[in-house]
Formats: structure tokens, C-alpha cells, sequence
């Protein structure tokens, strides 16, 4: 059942960075050498392999640089509409134990539905962060988002059932943060 919670937590916070729950998983299935933290089943034990894990590294500065720039987030943005679904849906199968007990299609989709739900929340709140600061507070709240898909995928790994709890939290908070933004905007 953890590992359950884990490949939620990891799909979800790919939904906010793909690369950085995708580095902490491939890292996590290559140290310590002796025995790695996780044992990735077939054909997914391949993202901890060192060209993987070297990709995915600059993948992820290039994704975090681009990322902080006004108009260029907008840009990068609208590729990661597809890249990010796609990295939940791995990290979703990926988890060993899921994959024998879960038909892999029913765990590709659950990470898909997952990370593109965080992704299209994000999407959402994006454009209103750009509206409301003039695209000056892009950047530190694009920092936010990598702080805070680096401490759920950790929680992901380490402890599972935190990791939903802050997803979830993270979630409502920014559906919440909408609906009021709308709600606002309708009375003007």
C-alpha cells in the first residue's frame, strides 16, 4: 500500500517538475551501489542508469532557468503540458511493486491523470501569478514549485503517505486560490 502512496506522490509532484522527482528516483535506484533505496522493475530500471541520470540533470537546470524568465515560462510551460503528464506516468509504473499487482496501461494512466491534474492546476494559477506582478513574480513562485516537488518527491520516497497528504494539500489550496482569483475578477 506505500508503494501506492509513493507513485501518487511522485506522479503528483512530476505534475509540477518532471525532472526533479525523475532525478530523486533515478538517484534513489542507483545509491548506495551495494543497494540501491529502490529497485525499479523492468523495462523503468533503466532511469537509473548513468546516461539517464545525466539526462535528466540537464534537463532539469534547463527546465529550472528557462523556467524563471518571463514569457520564456510561458513558452516552456506549454511543452511541459506534455512532458509532465508523461514523467508522472512513468514514475507511476515504475514503482516495482505496483507494476506486478496493477496492469502496467492502468498504472501509466493513473500517473497521467495524476501529474497532468497538478500540471493543468499549475497551468491555471500561472496566468494569474503573470496578471497580478507583471510576470516579476514568476520566478520565486516557479521556486516555489521546484521546492516544493523536491520535498513531496522526497516524502514520495521516504515516506509515502506525507507526501500524498502534502499533494493533496498543495491540490486544494490551489484550486481554492482560483476559485477565489475568479470570483474576484467576476465582480470587477
Amino acid at each position: 500500500m506505500l508503494d501506492l502512496f509513493s507513485a501518487f506522490g511522485l506522479a503528483g509532484s512530476a505534475g509540477l517538475n518532471a525532472y526533479i522527482p525523475l532525478l530523486l528516483v533515478a538517484l534513489a535506484a542507483r545509491f548506495p551501489l551495494n543497494d540501491p533505496l529502490l529497485n525499479l522493475a523492468e523495462p523503468y530500471n533503466i532511469i537509473g542508469s548513468w546516461w539517464a541520470i545525466g539526462i535528466i540533470a540537464v534537463l532539469l537546470v534547463i527546465e529550472m532557468l528557462v523556467d524563471k524568465v518571463p514569457a520564456v515560462d510561458t513558452v516552456n510551460d506549454v511543452i511541459q503540458t506534455f512532458v509532465r503528464p508523461a514523467a508522472g506516468a512513468v514514475l507511476f509504473a515504475a514503482n516495482a511493486q505496483i507494476v506486478t499487482d496493477i496492469h502496467p496501461v492502468l498504472a501509466l494512466g493513473a500517473g497521467l491523470v495524476v501529474a497532468g491534474s497538478v500540471h493543468a492546476v499549475k497551468g491555471v494559477a500561472r496566468p494569474v501569478v503573470t496578471a497580478t506582478t507583471a510576470g516579476t513574480g514568476n520566478w520565486l513562485v516557479s521556486l516555489a514549485e521546484d521546492v516544493v516537488a523536491f520535498f513531496t518527491s522526497l516524502l514520495a520516497i521516504f515516506l509515502p503517505v506525507l507526501g500524498v497528504i502534502l499533494l493533496g494539500l498543495i491540490l486544494f489550496f490551489g484550486v481554492r486560490l482560483y476559485q477565489r482569483r475568479r470570483k474576484r475578477a467576476a465582480y470587477r
